[in-house]
């Protein structure tokens, strides 16, 4: 278990204020940014990584969109193609799945 920073698994502020608001709790990526066990803190708030999984954008369900603060899988998709330049959904592309939790009694 290592402390990380925040912002090397979650690149921008708007998404490290989501997790503080308990609405994203995981995150997919391009490449594994963290190990299970790591922590990181958000607004003092302490979270620690407990799943890494490797996947496919295809293995992705409306769950999964849920978690990373969509509405569903098609508007996940949508802010996907609004936030990365030439990006196309290929669902055999890999991904990194993390999924994190706040640690208790870190407040």
């Amino acid at each position: 278990m290592a402390d990380i920073d925040a912002s090397e698994l979650l690149p921008n502020e708007h998404l490290q204020q989501m997790v503080a608001e308990g609405r994203v709790t995981q995150l997919h990526r391009g490449h594994q940014y963290a190990e299970e066990g790591d922590v990181f803190e958000v607004e003092s708030e302490r979270f620690e990584v407990i799943d890494v999984m490797h996947r496919t954008l295809g293995d992705l369900t409306d769950e999964d969109a849920q978690r990373e603060g969509s509405e569903d899988l098609d508007a996940y998709r949508e802010r996907l193609r609004r936030v990365h330049d030439d990006f196309e959904w290929d669902p055999e592309s890999d991904v990194v799945r993390h999924r994190f939790e706040p640690v208790e009694g870190s407040d």
